[in-house]
């Protein structure tokens, strides 16, 4: 099948996905790097969490921004900026020296800068995502690409641990964020020059393409101006995924920071092995998100936004929860890791759900809305860094875990609430 057979708003999305993969690789990354970091910096698990934890707070306090800055100056322009600083946090850690004759304090302080500028740099990905999938996608076709997105972030978690294991361990942790720099470089100058804000303006976009996309448009959300975002502040609906989004990512935060800890220093396993392993979640989770960003697609078609998203969203939530809890109390490792690596396809099946969601009920106002959704999404990645740790100290790791599967039950419950089929109305400004 030429190029030219692939609709346009494909080939467009096809650079996010790559930056989806990339920015979960450099992420999940990290994790393994932190096992070297702490033994050469004399830096504690608690004190990791804490380093861990930074980056979150970058994220959570520039998604609302990110998103305020997508929707006034663009998709194409928010990414760039936002690139550039991705690039400078990566070879900032490349060059950081080989010891510190300061404090361990100082050593802390200068890691947490660089994570929370790091976090930053991250924010804008998926509300500016958000944003182009419903300018670029077909009414009720926007928890697949959303989805699909995610089946890059898992691809790229499941690539970082084996390959930056083997890098880390023959170059060292600086080597493996040297990496990301050129890459970095190719990736977003490759953005530039590809993307646009809207599918209208894309040389390449046909008009049968152009027709299709903007078909049965008009009973959304109409924009009243991009000032209308803060109207969201008070948007019960939006509140309420943002809540359920924070119960989601407490279990999916759990993995992405502690679990190649966990395989190594709880289950036992080898640094190479641990970094084989660890792949399992993040590749069962990349198929899951894609079948669940279709489920969810099919559903809105056949039963409404409002079924059509809770559905999916609710099963993947309550199979989190007991999944979770088996894989933490199973004596063997192995079916541990199975059952562990089930629980993270299930909030990976769940994913799509929570952005397609958003999307129908803010239309224009994606991109801020989402980021208000994944301002309660990265609060629980603020708290998981430092709360594992902590309450591992107290009743150990397992129990300590297995607190996600009340949360996710609870995420469950929220979506009994969620009215999708009630978009937000902002009022003229």
């Amino acid at each position: 099948m030429g190029a030219s057979a692939i609709p346009v708003r494909w080939r467009f999305f096809s650079v996010i996905f790559v930056l989806s993969f990339l920015s979960y690789m450099l992420r999940q990354h990290f994790p393994v790097a932190g096992e070297f970091i702490m033994k050469e910096l004399s830096i504690s698990e608690l004190q990791m969490g804490w380093v861990y934890s930074a980056f979150f707070w970058g994220y959570l306090v520039f998604q609302i921004p990110s998103g305020i800055l997508g929707n006034r100056f663009g998709p194409r322009l928010t990414l760039l900026v936002a690139g550039a600083f991705w690039v400078l946090t990566c070879l900032l850690f490349a060059l950081l020296p080989g010891s510190f004759e300061s404090s361990v304090a100082v050593t802390i302080g200068l890691l947490i800068a660089i994570r929370v500028v790091m976090g930053a740099a991250h924010a804008p990905i998926y509300p500016v995502q958000a944003a182009s999938v419903e300018r670029w996608f077909p009414v009720g076709q926007w928890a697949l690409p959303n989805a699909v997105s995610s089946t890059g972030l898992s691809l790229g978690a499941a690539a970082a641990a084996p390959i930056f294991s083997i890098v880390i361990l023959n170059y060292g942790w600086r080597a493996s964020f040297l990496v990301f720099v050129p890459v970095g470089l190719l990736l977003f100058s490759i953005w530039w020059w590809y993307a646009r804000d809207n599918p209208r303006e894309h040389p390449a976009m046909s008009v049968a393409e152009l027709e299709k996309i903007q078909a049965n448009r008009s009973d959304l959300t109409q924009d009243e101006g991009y000032r209308a975002w803060r109207q969201l502040l008070g948007h019960r609906e939006t509140l309420l995924l943002a809540s359920a989004y924070f119960t989601h990512n407490f279990v999916f935060y759990s993995f992405a920071t502690w679990f190649f800890h966990y395989l190594v220093n709880i289950l036992g396993f080898g640094i190479i092995d641990s970094g084989m392993l660890a792949t399992a979640p993040w590749v069962l989770g990349a198929a899951a998100a894609t079948v669940g960003g279709w489920v969810c697609d099919a559903l809105c078609h056949r039963l409404g936004p409002k079924l059509g998203c809770r559905v999916p969203a609710m099963s993947g939530l309550i199979g989190t929860a007991i999944f979770l809890y088996l894989g933490l109390y199973s004596s063997s490792p192995y079916v541990a890791v199975g059952l562990l690596s089930l629980c993270y396809a299930c909030t990976q099946f769940a994913e799509g759900s929570f952005w397609s969601a958003q999307i129908h009920l803010a239309g224009p106002y994606s991109a801020p809305a989402c980021g208000l959704m994944n301002t309660g999404g990265s609060i629980s990645g603020i708290l998981v860094g430092p709360l594992m740790p902590f309450l591992a100290l107290k009743v150990g790791w397992i129990a300590a875990l297995s607190t996600g599967s009340i949360v996710a039950l609870i995420g469950a419950v929220l979506w009994l609430f969620i009215r999708v089929d009630k978009p937000f109305q902002p009022r003229v400004i």
